[in-house]
C-alpha cells in the first residue's frame, strides 16, 4: 500500500496555499502576482510559497531578480496514485449497492405481478 507524503497533505490543507496551487495550475507566477491576485501581503505569499516549496509542490525559477513559481507534477501524481488505492473500495461498494437495488427492483416487480 502506498503512503501519501504527510508534508504534501499538510501544505495543501491550508486555504491560502490551496488557492496558490489553484492559481499556479493556470500558469507560472511571481510572488508579487500571487500576492496581488489573492490580496495577500508579499511576505505572507512568500511564507506560503516556502511551505509549498519545502513540501515539493512548487519550484521556483530565478529570472533576473524575480522568482517565478510553478507546480511540480510529482506530488500530484503521488496523490493520484494514493487515491487510486481507495477507488476500488468505492467501486466495490457501488457494485454491491447496484446488486442490492436490482434485487429490490426484482422483488417489487414480482410483487406487482402477483397483485
Amino acid at each position: 500500500m502506498m503512503a501519501m507524503n504527510p508534508n504534501v497533505m499538510s501544505a495543501l490543507a491550508e486555504p491560502n496555499r490551496m488557492q496558490i496551487v489553484e492559481l499556479l495550475r493556470e500558469c507560472p507566477l511571481t510572488v508579487g502576482e500571487i500576492a496581488e491576485r489573492l490580496q495577500l501581503r508579499q511576505p505572507q505569499a512568500s511564507k506560503h510559497l516556502r511551505v509549498l516549496s519545502e513540501a515539493g509542490i512548487v519550484e521556483a525559477q530565478v529570472d533576473a531578480n524575480r522568482r517565478i513559481y510553478r507546480l511540480r507534477p510529482d506530488p500530484f501524481r503521488e496523490l493520484d496514485d494514493w487515491l487510486e488505492s481507495y477507488r476500488f473500495i468505492w467501486e466495490e461498494r457501488f457494485d454491491r449497492l447496484d446488486d442490492y437495488l436490482q434485487k429490490l427492483q426484482g422483488k417489487e416487480a414480482r410483487k406487482e405481478q402477483s397483485d
